[in-house]
């Protein structure tokens, strides 16, 4: 698969914050105790599917969320497109699985995933590329396996110029909660629950947690 000047952009600018980003939302987790809320309930469901099937933390940068994930009794593994936070995450969680791929064309076999976990990780993403994402978690969970994605709940998209200490420049993708679960709906995967919270302090926009079901 030919890579997008997108993908490349976005490799080198996580490359390049990693150790910083990695150091600024280590601990973020402690202070949103709705976000560990749809991360505990998308364990329990993955939990519930049986036969102990992994889980794919997808755009896993540093590994904080994969490793909250291990915490919940979910067999989960990382996967990034930086090198360079996949390095950090593998230093960080010496004990879990972290590799180095893009989450549009995933190294696993068709059907094996318990659940994919998509942790903000489609924010750069345009929404016309979202369907062939969904597609790639479909195709890699097993019958009645889960997916989550945390987004950012509109409609805008921002040009980020400065980030985590560095320049970096990426436009972030809002995306409304709707457009996702049709997107997920056409790649057959089926809404279970959503959430849709109001920006904390060090937020700008409503966030929104969607948790889908492969039918």
């Amino acid at each position: 698969m030919t890579e997008t000047s997108d993908l490349t952009s976005v490799r080198a600018s996580y490359d390049a914050v990693a150790v910083d980003y990695a150091r600024l939302v280590g601990t973020e987790l402690a202070r949103k105790p709705l976000d560990r809320a749809m991360l505990a309930a998308f364990a329990e469901y993955v939990r519930g599917g049986g036969a102990g099937r992994a889980v794919a933390d997808l755009g896993c940068g540093p590994g904080r969320v994969t490793a909250h994930l291990a915490g919940l009794g979910v067999r989960a593994f990382g996967v990034d497109l930086s090198p360079a936070m996949v390095a950090v995450a593998r230093r960080t969680y010496p004990g879990l699985r972290f590799e180095v791929g893009s989450m549009a064309a995933l190294d696993v076999a068709d059907g094996v995933l318990g659940g994919v976990l998509a942790w903000y990780s489609t924010l750069h993403t345009p929404p016309a590329e979202l369907p062939v994402v969904f597609a790639e978690f479909a195709r890699v969970l097993a019958p009645d396996g889960h997916v989550l994605i945390a987004f950012k709940a509109g409609g805008e998209r921002i040009r980020m110029e400065h980030a985590y200490g560095h320049p970096f420049e990426l436009d972030v993708y809002g995306t409304p909660p709707d457009l996702i679960a049709g997107l997920l709906a056409g790649a057959g995967l089926v809404e279970v629950a959503r959430l849709v919270r109001e920006p904390d302090a060090l937020e700008k926009s409503p966030q929104g947690f969607l948790l889908a079901r492969k039918g």
